[in-house]
């Protein structure tokens, strides 16, 4: 989505008002003035694409303001000279590894001072906003008295994302313009909203377009401009009764999603609201503290972590993406949503499998995942057009990509390639998603192995950002290097691992589930198995997971893993091939160890029957960091923070613990080991330390 709105962006001029001198005061900004008298100040930090704000940034915003103060112009308009957009928000490095919260409190009191020094200006202020305006920057804009929107604008607050809220005077700013009951939602869940509905909430005065941004401009320093007001209900609902009430509904909502133990930055934000919602300075300064606070919390600092992971992950799919056309091969649950991905991601993709059924039903889920996350009719029609069935497999001869998501049987893969291969063009590459066969097995009845890798994606394919990117010893490094900026291109975190059984993720999560397994046959209660892993922070439990996943995968990933590692993986219960044989394959089926029901399983609002112990929750999670460690011992893939991230990214780890490894080490890798080995006396060999211990740092 975000590359699309790129793509309009570049070929756009921005109106900036007259010709900046080349040779300007400052370093980041651009004043000008025009015959109007109407200053126009761009907004255009130094050596990046993106405007963000940053300490040394808003100082000299204050050399900018205090120089408009003393000249006086007849109106001021705020711009970005960037075409990606007004400001993405604060430079989130300057968060990083923050200890001492009143040292957070005095530096952003200095940037209160200024934004509020923005506000005093008086001159008619207004902001013109194209592209993203986001946190920091949309607090920038409602410093101002107007702002206008470009059709393409999109606002929100992200902050919460990060474990902090708005802390540059928008928690204020934003309830008194904005009704609270719709304010406070976009801050409590960092959802972004479109100019027009901006418009409609009263957060910007206006919609228009580039080429009428002069005159809306006119419009609105001469006071022309029909300006948005607060309504009288926002009176209302600010009084304190009206305030106490209604937190207490935000706060049942919040955590429904999020539990305040291990996210206290939604919680925080309620309370300053509910406390001093009536009273603008006093909330002014309420906010400074309370970002302060949140700031230096483990919650904050790791999801800040999580926030570079992603970064960090962005960097390896490199540029330069070559791939236009897809082809899939088998209409699956995956590998129908792996091709209505990649559709809606701009690629040209065909569909094939033996049968119509699957594709007809791909088709439809494609249809309601783009309803979802396309805000067009027409986008959604585009990306359908896409989308096309290929009962033939005709998209073979002309694809750059080809991905192979058939059942996880090694004849049928290599009954597939066989018929494949001679069709392909030359450049071409043969991507698997297996879960769990080894690459090594899956070559050999190739002509050209070097053009075979794995793009292993997860489930489901539309929330889970990681395809884990599996090269085995003779892959062709070009094409890998293709693979991985076609990851990209489709908006998707690659990892790049070597081919071993079960990659990282799997191989993590296996033992993760069929100890949840292993614990009902010790007669726990699911639901208390459920709770024990959501209590550590996993947004779903490990026998959920199951079902979610597919009882049949598990079985085919545990079976292929315990033929690999043995006993250092919890056994496989008879039961469980029992279930798979009567086809409660869980989700997929409506059936498996819960009921489904429009893809939710029905936990029948059950009330765990006891408080899961602090035993059981090592039993699930500590094997997921133990394999970690091996996988880095192994060399199936080179670095830590790229595993933690994989885990995060691929399975919803709990990101406020900063991945499997980050826990490890918070916890110290001294107890982890001992706990360990204390596990591993009492229930034996799989809980076994791993080597690797022993040098991870």
């Amino acid at each position: 989505m975000d590359s699309q709105i790129m793509n309009v962006l570049g070929d756009r001029v921005l109106e900036l008002g007259p010709k900046p001198a080349a040779d300007g005061l400052y370093k980041n900004f651009k004043l000008t003035r025009d015959a109007d008298g109407v200053a126009w100040l761009l907004f255009d930090r130094e050596g990046t694409s993106a405007n963000t704000l940053s300490a040394d940034l808003i100082e000299e915003l204050d050399r900018v303001l205090a120089e408009l103060e003393s000249q006086r112009p007849t109106g001021l308009v705020i711009r970005s000279a960037k075409k990606s957009g007004f400001i993405a928000g604060a430079d989130v490095n300057a968060f990083r590894g923050a200890t001492d919260s009143s040292a957070v409190e005095i530096e952003i009191g200095r940037a209160h001072a200024v934004i509020d020094r923005l506000e005093a200006l008086r001159v008619p202020s207004v902001a013109v906003i194209h592209g993203f305006c986001l946190g920091g920057g949309l607090e920038v804009a409602l410093a101002c008295q107007m702002r206008i929107a470009i059709e393409d604008a999109r606002f929100g607050f992200p902050e919460v994302m990060l474990g902090l809220h708005p802390g540059l005077g928008g928690t204020v700013r934003f309830t008194q313009l904005v009704n609270p009951m719709q304010a406070m939602p976009l801050m409590l869940t960092g959802k972004t909203i479109d100019a027009r509905k901006a418009k409609s909430l009263g957060l910007v005065d206006a919609v228009t377009q580039e080429r009428h941004v002069r005159n809306a401009v006119k419009d609105a320093v001469s006071g022309r401009l029909k300006r948005a007001r607060p309504g009288l209900l926002n009176n209302v609902l600010s009084l304190g009764p009206v305030r106490g009430f209604l937190a207490g509904r935000m706060r049942g909502e919040t955590a429904k999603a999020a539990p305040e133990a291990h996210y206290p930055a939604p919680y925080a934000l309620i309370e300053l609201w509910e406390k001093h919602g009536g009273d603008r300075a006093a909330m002014l300064n309420a906010e400074k503290a309370s970002f302060a606070k949140l700031m230096v919390t483990p919650t904050a600092q790791n999801l800040i972590r999580v926030f570079f992971l992603r970064e960090q992950m962005k960097k390896l799919a490199g540029s330069g993406n070559k791939i236009e056309h897809v082809h899939v091969i088998g209409a699956g649950a995956m590998g129908g949503d792996i091709a209505a991905w990649c559709a809606g991601q701009d690629m040209r993709v065909t569909l094939a499998d033996m049968k119509a059924e699957p594709i007809a039903s791909a088709i439809k889920r494609a249809a309601d995942l783009y309803g979802k996350i396309l805000r067009k009719r027409t986008s959604v029609r585009d990306a359908l057009d896409r989308l096309m069935p290929d009962m033939q497999s005709e998209g073979v001869r002309n694809a750059d990509l080809i991905i192979e998501a058939v059942p996880e049987k090694l004849e049928l893969k290599q009954k597939v390639y066989a018929g494949l291969e001679p069709k392909m063009k030359p450049g071409a590459i043969l991507a698997t998603n297996t879960s769990s066969i080894p690459l090594q097995d899956l070559r050999t009845t190739l002509q050209k192995p070097e053009r075979l890798l794995g793009l292993h994606f997860f489930n489901p394919v539309s929330r889970l950002q990681l395809v884990e990117v599996v090269s085995h010893d003779g892959t062709d490094a070009q094409l890998l290097k293709e693979a991985l900026a076609f990851v990209g291109a489709i908006d998707r975190l690659p990892l790049p691992v070597k081919s071993s059984p079960g990659f990282v993720v799997n191989r993590a999560l296996t033992p993760y589930m069929l100890e949840a397994m292993l614990m009902l046959d010790e007669k726990v209660d699911k639901t208390v198995i459920d709770a024990a892993a959501k209590k550590f922070g996993m947004p779903m439990g490990p026998i959920e997971l199951a079902d979610q996943v597919g009882l049949d995968i598990c079985l085919d990933v545990g079976d292929m893993l315990r033929s690999k590692f043995g006993d250092m993986l919890p056994p496989t219960p008879a039961w469980l091939r029992d279930k798979v044989a009567n086809g409660e394959l869980g989700r997929k089926t409506g059936k498996g160890f819960y009921t489904w029901r429009d893809g939710k399983a029905d936990t029948g609002g059950m009330s765990v029957i006891s408080e899961p112990s602090a035993e059981m929750i090592d039993r699930l999670i500590l094997p997921m960091s133990n394999v970690c460690v091996a996988c880095l011992r192994e060399g199936i893939v080179d670095n830590a923070d790229v595993v933690d991230g994989a885990v995060i990214f691929g399975t919803g780890y709990a990101p406020f613990r900063g991945g499997p490894l980050n826990y490890a080490r918070t916890r110290g890798v001294e107890n982890v080991v001992s706990t360990l080995e204390a596990l591993t006396d009492k229930f034996g060999g799989r809980f076994t330390p791993d080597a690797g211990w022993e040098t991870f740092k």
